[in-house]
């Protein structure tokens, strides 16, 4: 059974004028084999919060007790790092793009020293099997998967570790709706078979109201309301936590409206004109490009054209 506390966590970061607080005093508490969600708007705090819980940004006061031992001293932080571990926002960004997805898991293995050179391989098969990827992946590139297999990778990156607790820093923001909720399903599964503890960060309350068991909201670098999932959205106490359980009810009550988009593209039909028209305008396709005068192209923007040369389109 592990437990974490968060006692005045506070975060500063200085500047050649001020100093600006991120986090300041913040109290949490993260009972064993349950879900604590994170929330609050852009610029609360609560991906701070998160990197100096792993140690990604150097803590100004405060404590960070992990089974009654603080672990947020310089010191502390090597042993707590294989016990807790984090999946990031951006799954892309996260990974390196020149390693292939067995070497990445790998190297997490390798780094924690849990099993030899010989067991490495079963291992890394092991964890894609427990994020639901098949073993063939394990050669590919990231570039060579989707969002949501990323995102996975990602996650069996952190399981590596065998931590005790997980932090999963809006880990569904960067992926398409349709694959939000296969993560979140899969969250919730690796928490009950593992037994893990989980700190859920996101800024939306319909998805930690689904992960969550308690929910935590931040406001401009403070914990301003901690409850029962289900308490805190159906009687929010502090004022920003009603307005947010208030915009939120006022969407879902809103009726869908679809109007239809006009001048489809030919062969596709009336449905998806709005998505063609946003791919020609990426890229480019069905726009004039400027001519100089006399009928000749202009050079690209930041292109260079040596005299007495001619380029053409």
């Amino acid at each position: 059974m592990t437990t974490l506390a968060i006692r005045g966590l506070t975060v500063r970061f200085t500047g050649r004028q001020r100093t600006l607080t991120a986090v300041d005093g913040v109290d949490l508490h993260l009972p064993s084999g349950q879900v604590l969600g994170l929330v609050g708007e852009s610029g609360s705090g609560k991906s701070t919060v998160a990197r100096a819980l792993v140690g990604l940004v150097p803590i100004s006061a405060g404590q960070v007790l992990l089974d009654g031992e603080d672990i947020a001293g310089r010191g502390r932080r090597r042993t707590a790092r294989r016990q807790i571990q984090m999946v990031f926002q951006d799954p892309y960004g996260s990974l390196d793009p020149r390693m292939t997805v067995g070497e990445t898991i790998g190297e997490a293995v390798a780094a924690h020293g849990r099993v030899g050179r010989r067991q490495r391989h079963a291992e890394i098969e092991r964890l894609l099997e427990l994020v639901a990827l098949d073993a063939d992946h394990a050669r590919r590139l990231p570039r060579e998967l989707s969002g949501g297999q990323r995102q996975r990778v990602a996650i069996a990156r952190a399981l590596a570790a065998e931590p005790r607790i997980l932090i999963a820093d809006e880990v569904t923001s960067a992926l398409d709706a349709s694959v939000q909720g296969a993560i979140l399903n899969l969250l919730r599964d690796l928490q009950a078979r593992l037994g893990l503890t989980v700190l859920f960060i996101s800024h939306n309350l319909a998805v930690v109201r689904y992960v969550s068991d308690v929910v935590a909201v931040m406001y401009l670098g403070k914990v301003v309301e901690i409850a029962a999932t289900d308490e805190l959205l159906e009687r929010p106490q502090h004022p920003y936590t009603r307005g947010a359980a208030g915009r939120r009810s006022a969407r879902s009550a809103r009726p869908a409206v679809r109007l239809p988009v006009p001048h489809p593209l030919p062969g596709r039909p009336a449905g998806d004109a709005r998505a063609n028209d946003m791919r020609h305008r990426r890229s480019g396709r069905g726009r004039r490009r400027p001519s100089a005068p006399g009928g000749l192209p202009l050079p690209r923007r930041g292109g260079r054209q040596p005299l007495g040369s001619r380029r053409t389109w």
